[in-house]
């Protein structure tokens, strides 16, 4: 089986954070490591459905789970989220470069009206 590209692990991170309740989750498992029994606590839903949820977690990389005597405890792979930073940072700065060309020509279209209502000023 080959790697999967990181243009599938990037989809299926953003898909597995489409949900309210696994973007919860995956708050709540950056404070401290949790069992899908105490994750199910706040929820109204089974701990079968929240089972579901990590399984997308663990699917997208987000999460992973470990084996401590009779609990299997849940963590948050956080390197993850460097992958989507370097996403989203790569489209961050190419919109900001837009508005500086923006600002720069808005700038410039200014500075000729300025130039132009002078020049017409003094014709008068």
């Amino acid at each position: 089986m080959t790697a999967p590209q990181p243009d599938d692990r990037l989809n299926r991170v953003f898909a597995a954070l489409s949900d309210p309740i696994r973007r919860d989750i995956v708050a709540r498992l950056s404070l401290a490591d949790a069992t899908v029994g105490e994750l199910a606590e706040p929820y109204e839903v089974s701990t079968q459905a929240v089972s579901k949820h990590l399984k997308v977690l663990e699917d997208a990389g987000l999460v992973s789970r470990s084996r401590d005597a009779q609990k299997r405890p849940c963590h948050l792979e956080a390197e993850v989220f460097d992958l989507m930073t370097k996403w989203i940072e790569r489209y961050r700065r190419q919109a900001e470069e837009r508005f500086t060309r923006l600002d720069a020509l808005l700038a410039a279209m200014d500075d000729t009206d300025t130039q132009d209502t002078r020049e017409e000023g003094a014709a008068s």
